[in-house]
């Protein structure tokens, strides 16, 4: 009997989809910081802002694009 399970996505398909369903309007801002880590900073036009920082720039992505959704 066969079973489906779900295959993990890359690092490169959860960038594609994070930037595939960020709005045009929204400012991005991404930084590599001393030490390796990653600053993501997002704005969307009413002017909530959101700021992570992560080991890793998509997961700083993710963060910041679930904050601010």
């Amino acid at each position: 009997m066969g079973h489906n399970y779900a295959k993990p996505l890359t690092a490169e398909a959860r960038m594609e989809r994070v930037f595939s369903r960020l709005p045009e309007d929204w400012n991005v801002k991404m930084e590599r910081q001393s030490k390796g880590k990653w600053s993501v900073m997002m704005q969307r036009p009413d002017g909530m802002l959101h700021h992570e920082t992560a080991d890793s720039l998509i997961e700083a992505l993710e963060e910041v694009w679930r904050a601010l959704r």
